[in-house]
């Protein structure tokens, strides 16, 4: 399986078989035709403007729990030492049963995507499964990487067919759970991705949102995986604990391969306090309270899909299994624009590969906001 050529030039965009082959910057259309270039630095944080009730950002809102909130204050009564990454190192290692040389801190899981960019340079054909984050992509354009994207199937649910990855790329980058379609791919067909030669980087940054009936505790994820070669493992804080200020992640995989991203990485990338809360979210405290949450939002989440479903016009992608939902409505972009009429922000789907204007992606919120919300997606549809 190969690509269609392409000018050789930093930052082009491969296209699959059977798409034309484009100029650079402009991505493969799923209709076969030529279309302009998605807007890979919008994040729903700029949809959330200050009096909107916010459904474009997928992070938790809730008050900080002690034992989260006691040691990011504490770190700040010595703020003149420069930072300890080392007991934050151990304490994320042991939660995921890793040595701490496995573990690589991060200021977010978006710094991480940039240090894979930089240290893998030599990539010969990277590719990137979309629709996904679009942090990724944005890191291997800038680091000077010709990007070839693979686009899932909304028919299929966005599910990922492993056979649709060319056999020689030497650097796959896909999410698990996905932003933004939620799906949650079936670890079995993400391990058949790894092999020697390449780097396969699955970003987890929602897999804390994730939990299975009768299998708590992340289906799916490959944190405490080690048996695979080449694998990254990318993780965030931000998301559960309400972080995304603070800017804290980290990096799971072989410890020759992140001491090539650590050569690459600032000094003292990750400050004090973020470090003492990468340390307490690992600890069994958090990680229990976290797996309530989990379960609570699948209780949420459930509520959000059957009032959406119940919506003339709506259809919820795939099966979602995280913070947020994907949805088809004819018109979308039109809906949205009512929507913030009328108070409330959604993310729009239009800036991811692979998606377009009929894609709005809405985050889980508790029962109350979701009747809410529904009601006067509702009548703006009816009208």
């Amino acid at each position: 399986m190969c690509a269609q050529p392409i000018e050789a030039c930093p930052g082009a965009i491969r296209t699959r078989p059977g798409a034309p082959a484009g100029p650079p910057g402009r991505a493969p259309a799923t209709g076969g035709h030529a279309t302009a270039e998605p807007d890979l630095r919008h994040h729903g944080d700029a949809e959330a403007t200050p009096g909107l009730v916010d459904l474009a950002v997928n992070v938790r809102r809730a008050p900080m729990p002690d034992w989260l909130a006691a040691p990011i204050t504490a770190a700040l009564d010595d703020l003149a030492a420069y930072p300890d990454p080392r007991p934050a190192r151990a304490a994320v290692a042991a939660r995921h049963g890793r040595p701490p040389a496995e573990v690589l801190l991060t200021s977010g899981a978006a710094e991480g995507f940039v240090l894979i960019a930089q240290a893998l340079r030599g990539a010969r054909r990277p590719v990137v499964v979309h629709p996904q984050f679009t942090e990724p992509e944005v890191a291997l354009r800038a680091a000077g990487h010709q990007v070839e994207h693979v686009l899932l199937d909304p028919g299929a649910g966005f599910r990922l067919d492993p056979g649709r990855i060319p056999a020689d790329a030497d650097l796959v980058m896909v999410g698990n759970p996905t932003n933004p379609t939620s799906v949650l791919h079936p670890a079995v067909d993400l391990a058949t991705l790894a092999r020697p030669g390449r780097v396969l980087v699955i970003d987890e940054a929602f897999a804390d949102t994730t939990t299975a009936p009768g299998a708590p505790g992340e289906p799916e994820s490959f944190a405490g995986r080690r048996d695979l070669p080449g694998l990254l493992v990318v993780r965030s804080l931000t998301k559960t604990w309400g972080l995304a200020g603070l800017r804290v992640g980290y990096l799971l995989g072989e410890a020759a391969l992140l001491d090539r991203l650590a050569a690459v990485q600032p000094l003292w990338a990750v400050s004090s306090p973020a470090l003492a809360a990468a340390a307490a979210c690992a600890a069994p405290e958090a990680i229990e309270a976290e797996r309530e949450i989990a379960a609570r939002l699948a209780a949420d989440r459930d509520h959000l899909v059957a009032r959406l479903t119940a919506l003339p016009g709506v259809r919820v992608a795939g099966r979602p299994a995280s913070a947020f939902v994907l949805l088809h409505l004819p018109g979308a972009a039109a809906v949205r624009a009512t929507l913030r009429e009328r108070g409330w922000a959604v993310r729009r789907g239009d800036t991811f590969p692979g998606l377009g204007p009929d894609w709005l992606r809405v985050a889980v919120r508790d029962p109350a906001t979701t009747d809410a919300f529904t009601e006067v997606l509702a009548e703006i549809l009816e009208a």
